[in-house]
């Protein structure tokens, strides 16, 4: 079986770490915008409503704020936890804050540009590992989470 100490596991001796990982990070993405959307809706009152004048701004800060604390807690966001998947690092490590820090910034500039967003989705759906734009640059993966 797999352990950490192997750094990540074989998409093809380990495939079960693999299997419908990328429908999960769908679902778990979706999940995750609507807790970023409910917190930014939490906030706008206490900004005595001016934040409605900057709300996408304020949603993005929110998201990526809770991408990267969330990913550094367990290596997996809340929706990430519910569809039971988390990120390993190149080593076969959950990510550290400065990890965590790097694929959310990976993650908010390709949604920000149409072309990078669509070969990250491409890129899931074709790779062995179902690794996203983010994860080939910084040699990352999501995968099923190990009973630890």
């Amino acid at each position: 079986m797999y352990s950490p100490a192997m750094m990540q596991p074989d998409p093809e001796r380990h495939a079960i770490f693999y299997d419908g990982v990328v429908s999960k990070r769908f679902l778990a993405w979706a999940m995750d915008m609507v807790l970023i959307l409910i917190v930014t809706a939490l906030i706008v009152p206490f900004t005595a409503f001016t934040a409605l004048f900057f709300l996408p701004g304020l949603f993005l800060v929110v998201g990526f704020l809770y991408r990267w604390i969330t990913l550094t807690g367990r290596s997996a966001t809340w929706g990430m936890r519910l569809m039971n998947i988390e990120f390993l690092d190149r080593n076969g490590q959950r990510f550290d804050a400065a990890t965590a820090f790097l694929h959310t910034l990976g993650y908010s500039l390709s949604m920000a540009f149409v072309m990078p967003q669509l070969l990250s989705v491409t890129l899931m759906l074709i790779s062995a590992r179902g690794q996203g734009l983010s994860d080939h640059v910084l040699g990352t993966v999501a995968i099923n989470s190990p009973q630890r």
